[in-house]
């Protein structure tokens, strides 16, 4: 909605090289795109949103779980604000129109999950809206995003320089945040996962550590941090790239399952923990960061989903391999 064209060529292009996990067959098969660019009628880029959301209802009700991606939301209430100054109607904030609000909320408000009607009472369909904000500038305090705030209880905010770093996703995992967190709790647990929440929690602590500790390696250099927090920024070093950063081109790490990203987050983590004991131990910096394990464990989101023991068994050896470490150290 109101985007550059060639953003919906990028997609004509590259959609259909994305296959679907679970049948294998491409992604376009089962994708919907409704295109309005910028230099189309202002009227149809307001149309588009409600187009979008209608066609994914739509499919909703036949006890589908469909997902709309709006792209941009910030479009959408730019051309709001044109066709409302064209009807003189008094404007409000930043000359968007005084119902703003209430058109980004009856937007989202159309998310959720139903029970489908016909004689199938156990048909049930969801719809996950998704809208993309694009505020001027990044100024996160305009209307559009803080309307959108206001409704939305999960935010992904991108970073560009997470973009430049080529690290994709480019979310910011400090900025983003999502209020169903403890609602899933109990999802993860009947998934068998009773460790996700204690190792979410302990991954964001190390990510959070290494934001305050970054400002200190800008002023003086990583030398000045004491072997501790070197170990800290070198947990944290391995969540970003080999647990966060995902090719969603490549045929294995495109999609992973939640017991796969279990498995990952505690391997990675007890690669943290294994580096402390082996610090306190009085095993050298240089000689942990050397360790042959670490190899492995950055090149464990390539394991099919097939073999995701072997996951485990890099962590056993990770825990073995530290153990004989620490006993020639003693």
């Amino acid at each position: 909605c109101g985007e550059r064209g060639n953003e919906m060529t990028d997609v004509l292009m590259e959609f259909p090289e994305i296959k679907d996990p679970r049948s294998g067959e491409s992604l376009m098969k089962r994708t919907v795109l409704v295109a309005n660019t910028s230099d189309m009628p202002v009227a149809a880029r307001e149309a588009s949103i409600y187009t979008g959301i209608t066609i994914a209802e739509y499919f909703r009700d036949m006890g589908y779980s469909v997902a709309i991606m709006a792209d941009s939301t910030s479009r959408w209430a730019e051309a709001l604000r044109e066709i409302s100054g064209r009807l003189e109607e008094m404007p409000g904030e930043e000359g968007y129109p005084a119902y703003l609000g209430s058109r980004v909320a009856e937007f989202y408000e159309r998310a959720g999950k139903v029970v489908c009607l016909g004689t199938d009472q156990n048909r049930i369909g969801s719809l996950t809206a998704i809208g993309a904000v694009s505020p001027p500038g990044g100024d996160l305090s305009e209307p559009v995003t803080q309307n959108t705030l206001r409704i939305v209880k999960v935010f992904w905010g991108l970073d560009a320089s997470l973009a430049y770093r080529r690290h994709f996703p480019a979310i910011n995992w400090l900025l983003s945040y999502s209020l169903y967190t403890e609602m899933l709790d109990d999802y993860f647990r009947q998934q068998g996962s009773e460790e996700w929440v204690t190792l979410r929690r302990e991954a964001m602590r190390i990510l959070q550590e290494e934001s305050e500790l970054e400002e200190i390696v800008r002023l003086v250099g990583v030398d000045a941090l004491s072997p501790k927090d070197r170990i800290t920024m070198e947990t944290a070093r391995s969540l970003r790239e080999d647990y966060l950063h995902q090719n969603a081109f490549h045929e294995i790490d495109t999609y992973t399952s939640v017991e796969k990203q279990l498995r990952l987050l505690r391997l990675t983590l007890a690669y943290g923990e294994e580096a402390q004991n082996l610090l306190n131990a009085g095993q050298p910096l240089k000689e942990i960061f050397a360790m042959p394990i670490r190899e492995r464990i950055a090149r464990a989101k390539y394991i099919p989903e097939s073999e995701i023991d072997r996951i485990t068994q890099i962590e056993k050896d990770l825990r073995t391999e530290a153990a004989n470490t620490t006993g020639g150290v003693a």
